[in-house]
Order: C-alpha cells, then structure tokens, then sequence
C-alpha cells in the first residue's frame, strides 16, 4: 500500500499503445504538428516583445491563443458529438493552413503590427478551440480502455517532446532566417496532420435517431458536466491550479528577455527545459501512479509548479531559470495528464466531445485570464511579485480544493448497459420532437424511507446528466408510502437517446434503489407528452 493509500500496481507498459498503427500514426503526426506550434509560439511571443515590450502587450499574444477556447470550446464539442470526427478535423486543418501561410507571408514582408499580431493568434487560437474536442474525443477510438491512461500520457509526453524541440529551433531560426521562418514551418505541419487524417479509416459510429437543436445539445452537454461529480471535481481543480499556474508561461518572454545576458537563444532554452522536464517526467509518470493515485499526483505536481514559480521571482542567473524551467516541466506533466485522465475516465463516449470542451474551457480560460492579470501585476508591481504570488495561491489552492477529488471515474464503468425496457411506440400523430415526462411511481416502506432518499437523491444525478432539464420527488399525502419521481426532457427524441446513455454504473444504483420498492413487481413507469 502506498503512502497515499493507493495499492502499487504493476500496469501495463508506457509504451503500450504503440501496438495499435492508428495511435502511432496520429501520435507522430501530432508530434511533427505540434512541433511547429511551439515554434509559432516562441516566433509569436518573440516578435512581441521586438513590436511591443510592455508586459500588458506581450500577455495579450497569450491571452489571444487561449481566449477562443474559454469561448468557442462548448460549441466546438458540440459540433464534434454531432459530426463525422475526422473530417472535422481535416476541415480545420485546411483552414489552418490557409491562415497561418497568410501571417508568414506578413512577416516576411516586415508589415506586422501588435494588432495584426493579436488578431492572427486569436483567428488561430480559433482554429485549434474547434479541432481540440474532436482530437481528444478520438483517443479513445484509437486504443483499449486498459491502455487509454498511458496513451493519454504519450500524447502530453508527444507534446512536450514538440515544446522541447520547437523553441530551439525557433531559436536557430529566428537568429539565423528570420521572424517568419517558424511560421512557415508551422504551416507546412498542418499539412502532415491532414495527411494522417486522410491515411486514418476509424470504424463508422453508430448515427444518432435525431438531432436535436445545437444550443439545446450544448445546454446538455453542460447540464452532464454539473451533475457528474467526477467531472466536475475535475474542472474545479484545475481552474484552480490553471488560473495561477498560466503566470509563468504568460510572463516567461519577459524573464527571458530580463535575465543576466537574455535574449531569444535563453527564452528557447527555457521553453526546451520545460518540454524536456516534462518528457522526463512523462517517463517516469507511470512509477509515480502506480505508487500514488492521481489526486495525490496532482498536489505533488502543484507544489513543484510553486516552487518553480519562487525560483524564477527570487534569481535573474541563466542557471537558475533553467533549473526552474526543468522543474517547471515535470510538474506540469504529472498535473496535466492526471487531470486529461481523470476528465476522460469520467465521461461515457456520447458526451465525451462536449464534456472535454468544459474540460478546455477551463483550462483555457484560467489561462486566458491569467495571463491578464498576472501581466497588469507585472506592469503594476514587478515580474517577481507576480510571480510570487502566484505561487502562494498554488499553495493555498491545495487544501482549498482537497475535497474535490480527482480520479473518480477511473473506477467506473461508463459502457452503455442497454438494460432499460424498450419505450412506448408513440402513435402517428404524437411527433417525437414534443416535451415529454416520465414518472417512476415506488412504494416504500416507513423503515427504508431515509435510505430511499438517499440514494434516490444520488440516482437524480443520473437523470440529469442524461438528458432530463428538470428532476423531482414527491410524496403521497393520502399514502405516505406512495413516492412519484418525475423528470423532464427536451423532447421524446431525447429520452429515446437517454435510454442508450445509461451505463453499467448506473444500472448498479438503480437496482439498489428498485430493491427498496416493497412490489414484487417493482416500480411503476409511466410517460407522457406535454400537450399543444
């Protein structure tokens, strides 16, 4: 037993997911990709800082590569649960090309401006918001759930391989080409990404009865984030870990750039230690889980993110800052994938595109906002103030958060239990796109009345999370042991899906909660259509 009391396991390899073509084929793809987004990202920052050296405006490049998550996310997701996945991507990816081939050409032509700058990274950053859901959605598709933890972290360890590599060699390049060099690079990885997506033939899914209106899916989508407690404890942990944490990634130019004998070579060494750090720490993550579960995982990593943080306030030496910038990676990684881990254990797969966007939302957000104010604290105060602040709200973030745990789905088996009875076939003239109800009538003994409650307030979360946009219990007056659960939904489209939604997991409360119904023949269901 672990001294977080998690039992050691052996778990199978890190290297696992390999054995299947798509993942390392899409992996690599990723990697060459991303290795061109990084380098976009020092080239960006760094052409910042030449245009506009104020801390207010260089944070804003940050702030207009997260912002469009926090806003587009949800709808991206949404978009990704009701479309063909892959050529979504391939779509986005077009457009990517088109765009990020248009900003290299402005900067080889020396007509950029800090305007200019902002709005490419915010068109951009709108471009990677709408590919982010579907791209994590379908790690899921491309191995066994018993390999999914260690292909989740070979995609951060592939992303912070990119980080280790790009920004050195967005370094050589700026120094030796020009500015637009990793842009033009950028663009050409776009067309790796398309290439592996046309290669990639996933299993078709199974379509959808009906669809219903997208705002109405993105309000379920939201509706299953609330009432997943997995999920959700999930994203509140990492907004508070994200929101101080983004300080050194949105100020880090601006040690770089202050530091004894800085420049663009330390800033794309400090940008490679982090990616390095994290690719160690990647390797050595599945020790670390095998030994500690993942919350304790992520308090490990948040305490190293501080002290990263107090090492860059309190030493301006190249040294210093590299060794800050190491520490800085392998704590990322291990919050990181315990935090991709936990959002995707924690959702079944007929939502898994819209609950990553919340995931994304988030995550992008609290970075987005972040970097906004940790750079007003800059301009107001100093880089080390900020930066020591920071630091002191990861800290205090750790028992702030505790009771919200992370991992809980890692447990739970989310498949589809297709156990519920088929419904009612409605007549012709009842449309399937009407507000429908279901009532679930139980009798229950005086004695088993506190357990009942109980654990049928447990099971409304599944209802919620489901499809129903309303929940309600009630008790008989004339026979106190009468109870009628009722609960609404959008249409009865909606809950014809909703029978395909439950898991096994869920069949194991309701059965808990059927077993205290005093019938031998159990509750009574009963639907209805609201009238027109």
């Amino acid at each position: 037993m672990s001294s977080s009391g998690k039992p050691a396991t052996a778990g199978r390899g890190a290297f696992a997911p390999f054995a299947h073509w798509a993942f390392a084929l899409l992996w690599t793809a990723t990697l060459i990709s991303n290795t061109g987004t990084w380098m976009h990202e020092v080239g960006a920052g760094w052409l910042m800082t030449t245009l506009a050296p104020e801390p207010a405006v260089v944070t804003l490049v940050q702030a207009a590569t997260t912002l469009p998550f926090f806003c587009f996310a949800l709808f991206a997701g949404t978009l990704a649960d009701r479309l063909d996945k892959r050529r979504l991507l391939i779509v986005i990816n077009l457009v990517l090309t088109v765009v990020i081939s248009l900003l290299a050409l402005l900067v080889w032509q020396e007509a950029m401006t800090p305007l200019l700058l902002i709005l490419f990274t915010f068109a951009i950053g709108t471009g990677a918001a709408f590919m982010a859901p579907a791209w994590q959605a379908v790690v899921p598709q491309l191995v066994p759930r018993d390999t999914l933890k260690p292909a989740i972290a070979l995609n951060s360890m592939g992303i912070n391989i990119s980080r280790a590599i790009g920004p050195a060699l967005a370094g050589l390049l700026i120094a030796g080409v020009g500015l637009s060099a990793p842009f033009a690079l950028n663009a050409a990885s776009h067309v790796v990404i398309i290439a592996a997506l046309v290669m990639w033939r996933p299993v078709a899914a199974p379509a959808r009865r009906r669809h219903a209106g997208i705002v109405v899916d993105m309000a379920t989508g939201l509706r299953h984030v609330r009432h997943n407690p997995a999920m959700l404890a999930t994203a509140i942990r990492a907004l508070a870990f994200f929101l101080f944490a983004s300080a050194y990634w949105s100020l880090l130019p601006l040690i770089a750039r202050e530091a004894e004998g800085g420049g663009s070579e330390l800033y794309g060494a400090l940008m490679a230690l982090i990616g390095t750090g994290a690719v160690i720490g990647a390797l050595l993550l599945p020790r670390l889980q095998n030994r500690f579960s993942s919350d304790y995982t992520v308090q490990i990593g948040t305490g190293g993110t501080a002290a990263a943080l107090l090492i860059m306030a309190l030493s301006s030496s190249p040294a210093a800052l590299m060794s800050a910038a190491f520490l800085g990676g392998l704590s990322w990684i291990a919050v990181l994938t315990s935090f991709n881990v936990s959002a995707q254990t924690a959702l079944p797969d007929w939502v898994r595109a819209r609950g990553l966007a919340v995931f994304l939302m988030v995550f992008f957000g609290a970075m987005a906002a972040g970097s906004v104010i940790w750079g007003q604290v800059a301009t107001l105060a100093s880089i080390p103030v900020a930066l020591v602040i920071a630091a002191a709200g990861l800290l205090a973030g750790i028992p702030l958060t505790r009771r919200f745990i992370i991992g809980q789905g890692e447990a739970m088996d989310l498949t589809p239990a297709s156990a519920w009875p088929m419904a009612p076939a409605l007549s012709d003239d009842q449309p399937e796109d009407r507000a429908a109800m279901v009532t679930v009538e139980y009798r229950i003994a005086a004695a088993d009345r506190k357990t009942f409650l109980t654990r049928i307030a447990a099971f409304s979360k599944e209802r919620l999370r489901d499809g129903a946009t309303r929940w309600e219990v009630h008790q008989s007056v004339e026979n106190p042991e009468l109870w009628i659960e009722s609960f609404h939904l959008p249409s009865w489209a909606e809950h014809l899906e909703q029978h395909e939604r439950v898991t096994r997991s869920d069949i194991d409360l309701q059965k808990e909660l059927r077993a205290l119904d005093s019938r031998e023949t159990g509750p009574v269901v009963r639907h209805y259509l609201r009238a027109e």
